[in-house]
């Protein structure tokens, strides 16, 4: 449940598709690494399993942050309020910050004003939310939510009072929005692909994502469509093993056709809100260990950018989703060069579990179809 970012909005109907480029965002890595929260912008949210009337579709353009994540634009009421949201699988809540919020990170940011908004409805239904290196804490409200040409009808809209700490202070971006299922939001909000659904503003109860480093080809989160001319060859169809996150049973995980490690098998979660590759911490040590990498002082895992590393091969339902060693190597404008696999302590009792990050999505087109259970990758184009 980590990182989505934006770029642009693209809506296509029956017969008509409508564009509108946003601006493009110069990257902000020396600010955050002169500020010391690098690292952890690098992993935001550490995600538990345990916890945590036209049909149409609609193309939301992403643009890329710092090469790992994604933000898009979304507005909130009447007239309408814009603010730039990571689309979030991992989570399942929407919320932006409001102008009774008075944090560091609020005041950084866009400010959801209900005095403004005819279509507002408030409650006194109180949220929280928590990822790896921020949280809110606000009230639930209801309104209209626009995503691209999409009008959803009496969302309901987490309005945060207090976001602590001071990892929400640097990232450009306001708020969350959860693709996630119902199971998993906070406070019982409906999440807005739901009502997208429910409401019938979509041609199918499916959305898909394609992420991309390169700004000629812009990135977005397609509702209700599958875009083929974004993928080769034809999509591998997983079942979710659970209703919550979208996880999926991963086979095993290997290098030069070796086990190292999920050796008996192991549960994942497709997390766009999450930038890296995480594991358990025994597993990632091993994989740093082969490819040499060594801890430093940030917390992060440099390797020399002239080593020649294998594809590490993540072997789902029998077929192999092989990631080469640019797209889990990340070079630093620094010039350095750091791994993307970050270990995490999970709650977990059985079985082994990983957060697949952008930084595997980017390689594989996905699709998250919520009629039939299942999540579609190829890869990506």
């Amino acid at each position: 449940m980590r990182w989505l970012w934006l770029m642009g909005l693209a809506v296509a109907t029956h017969a008509m598709m409508t564009k509108v480029i946003l601006q493009q965002r110069k990257t902000k890595q020396r600010v955050l690494k002169d500020s010391g929260v690098l690292g952890e912008l690098l992993l935001q949210q550490a995600l538990s399993p345990a916890v945590k009337h036209h049909r149409t579709t609609t193309t939301e353009l992403l643009e890329n942050y710092m090469d790992l994540s994604y933000v898009g634009t979304i507005s909130i009421g009447t007239p309408a309020q814009q603010f730039s949201v990571i689309f979030d699988t991992g989570s399942a809540n929407l919320w932006v910050p409001s102008v009774y919020c008075s944090s560091p990170a609020c005041a950084n940011h866009q400010r959801f004003d209900p005095a403004r908004s005819s279509t507002y409805r408030s409650t006194t239904t109180s949220v929280a939310t928590w990822y790896g290196t921020g949280s809110m804490v606000g009230v639930l409200a209801y309104d209209t939510v626009t995503v691209g040409s999409i009008q959803v009808q009496n969302q309901m809209v987490g309005l945060s009072q207090w976001e602590p700490g001071s990892f929400l202070v640097h990232v450009p971006f306001d708020g969350f929005l959860g693709l996630g299922f119902p199971k998993i939001a906070s406070s019982g909000a409906t999440p807005l692909f739901d009502n997208m659904m429910s409401q019938g503003l979509v041609a199918q109860d499916l959305f898909s994502i394609y992420l991309t480093p390169d700004e000629r080809n812009g990135s977005f989160v397609l509702f209700g469509g599958i875009d083929s001319s974004h993928f080769t060859g034809n999509l591998s169809w997983i079942p979710l093993t659970a209703q919550t996150y979208w996880q999926i049973k991963v086979d095993r995980i290997t290098m030069h056709g070796l086990p190292i490690a999920c050796i008996h098998g192991c549960q994942a979660i497709l997390d766009s809100g999450t930038s890296m590759l995480a594991g358990p911490g025994l597993s990632v040590r091993h994989i740093h260990h082969k490819m040499g990498a060594i801890r430093s002082p940030s917390g992060l895992h440099t390797v020399r950018c002239s080593s020649i590393l294998p594809d590490i091969v993540f072997v789902i339902g029998g077929t192999p989703f092989p990631l080469p060693a640019q797209s889990y190597i990340l070079q630093m404008e620094d010039g350095s060069c750091i791994s993307g696999f970050e270990a995490y302590a999970l709650p977990v009792t059985t079985d082994e579990l990983w957060i697949l990050g952008n930084i595997f999505l980017r390689c594989y087109y996905s699709v998250f179809d919520r009629a039939n259970s299942m999540v579609g990758l190829a890869p990506a184009a």
